[in-house]
């Protein structure tokens, strides 16, 4: 046997080397969630230590610099013209309450909050369809954000019964011939009066042919999927109404949410604070001369982890961030990221990267909004937290959230449930003078069709565009910026007709308003 004899200096080369072993096998036990990317309550440690620097500098700069004129000012907060459109979901005649109902019809709605409110639409349309009377939909737990709001929690049920009365009949909970109709009894087995095979956007004859008869043979059925369950186009133009009418009429947020939201709103319409005006360097003095007083955007800031990941994009983080994205990726997708085979730049070039806070603040600024800005942040948890944000902060410093203008007293009903949370921004959001969404998602297409409905000025970003100028690293301010106002005229809030397979919920022309 030969023996390897250690002399005093490999014997101190192989100490560390040790220590550093000892450390990895130590480090899942100090930082578990650093293992962990399934986590999404705990952000990775190696991505999210170092704050990324600007990946748009020489624009942050000169953007920081820019004043607005009067003129663009006024046309920038102006409302939208009157577009020969009006709201009348709630005035248009749905076939009122007839045959007496052939059985109780129950929902079973995942996703978030506003996919929830489209799936609760389509059951409102489908108990018509089928002469039903809808039990009030049970909302999954949310297995992101692991809520358990009910629609109760939510929603102003009474409205909701009240508005729907002559359309169909509601009930709040089943009587007692059915009460073993539960959540819990479907997850244990197979279910004869369960269907789970309702194909994504079915017809309302698939309804009649498939769901009916279950219904009359056992007086109740249950319908779990039940997301995206119903056709957007072909339908009865009482059943498109009928969906309109929830949506826009029926879905009331309840009281307390309501009044949570006109306390946000009421400090954001008053003049700001000024302990923040000394950084904001161009600060206008004479706050009620200007066009924008008393108004506030509300920027919906889809950055979250997931959507980074998931965009296989390039975010500034450096090779470390690279990394973690991409583990974080292949963990809780297993390859089945198809935009992880495109580069950076195809990504971009094709306007599928979600823009940071950097980007969506770039824009903001190019469309004329200056640092006095009122700007209300409609978001969970950012991606890279308060050191992602900063730029964005930088440019628009009277930047504001539900924690910074709401004292704990006043978000104790709503703090920790996701929903609720989110129900409040969506509140806020429909008060505000202008809109924008820095990525298109449910939260987005749903606001974009509330505002329509009301004739509200919502700026859709320019994806393809933007990340085509993102992608010039030496593109001037002046450049981008007139690129930037260009190929935003058109976008910001101008009435489009729904097109073949598109959503009502997000475009409600021609189906649920009328000629003015």
């Amino acid at each position: 046997m030969n023996y390897v004899r250690q002399t005093p200096t490999s014997r101190r080369m192989a100490w560390p080397l040790q220590m550093g072993g000892l450390l990895m096998l130590l480090l899942p036990s100090l930082f578990p969630s650093l293992f962990s990317p399934l986590s999404r309550s705990y952000p990775s440690v190696f991505s999210e230590w170092n704050a990324p620097r600007p990946m748009h500098s020489h624009l942050l700069n000169r953007a920081l610099q820019q004043q607005t004129s009067k003129a663009q000012e006024a046309e920038l907060w102006s409302p939208l013209p009157n577009q020969g459109w009006e709201a009348c979901a709630d005035k248009q005649d749905t076939q009122s309450l007839g045959r007496k109902s052939q059985g109780y019809i129950q929902v079973f709605l995942d996703g978030g909050l506003n996919q929830q409110r489209m799936g609760i639409c389509d059951a409102v349309a489908v108990a018509k369809i089928l002469n039903a009377t809808l039990v009030i939909p049970y909302l999954e737990v949310n297995p992101v954000w692991q809520d358990s709001s009910s629609f109760a929690d939510i929603f102003d049920v009474d409205h909701f019964v009240s508005v729907l009365s002559g359309d169909i009949s509601i009930v709040k909970e089943l009587p007692s011939d059915y009460s073993w109709s539960t959540r819990e009894y479907y997850a244990t087995g197979i279910r004869a009066t369960r269907i789970k095979t309702a194909p994504v956007h079915a017809s309302a004859s698939w309804y009649l042919e498939n769901v009916l008869p279950v219904m009359q043979s056992y007086g109740i059925v249950a319908i779990a999927p039940f997301s995206h369950r119903l056709a957007f186009d072909n339908q009865p133009s009482d059943i498109q109404h009928l969906r309109c009418k929830v949506n826009f009429h029926a879905l009331v947020f309840v009281p307390h949410v309501g009044t949570l939201g006109d306390a946000l709103v009421s400090h954001l319409r008053s003049p700001p604070s000024l302990d923040n005006a000394s950084s904001a360097t161009h600060f206008h003095n004479r706050e009620n001369d200007r066009a924008g007083a008393g108004k506030y955007v509300v920027l919906h800031l889809r950055f979250d982890k997931d959507m980074a990941a998931h965009s296989a994009c390039d975010f500034g983080g450096g090779k470390a961030e690279k990394l973690a994205l991409a583990k974080y990726r292949q963990v809780l997708w297993q390859g089945r990221v198809l935009n992880s085979q495109f580069t950076d730049e195809e990504l971009r070039g094709q306007g599928r990267c979600p823009l940071t806070p950097e980007e969506i603040g770039l824009l903001l600024s190019a469309l004329g909004f200056n640092n006095s800005t009122r700007l209300y942040l409609a978001s969970h948890k950012v991606y890279g937290g308060e050191a992602r944000i900063s730029a964005l902060r930088q440019l628009f410093p009277f930047m504001e959230d539900k924690k910074s203008l709401a004292s704990s007293h006043e978000l104790s009903e709503v703090e920790g449930k996701a929903s609720l949370l989110a129900a409040v921004d969506y509140y806020v959001s429909m008060q505000s003078d202008i809109f924008i969404s820095a990525s298109p998602g449910n939260m987005h297409n749903a606001l974009l069709g509330h505002r329509a409905y009301k004739n509200l000025k919502t700026i859709r970003p320019n994806m393809t565009l933007l990340g085509k100028l993102f992608l010039n690293k030496t593109i001037e301010w002046s450049e981008f910026q007139q690129a930037v106002q260009q190929g935003h005229k058109n976008r910001q809030g101008q009435m489009r007709i729904r097109k073949e397979k598109q959503s009502i919920y997000t475009y409600p022309a021609p189906d649920c308003m009328c000629k003015a």
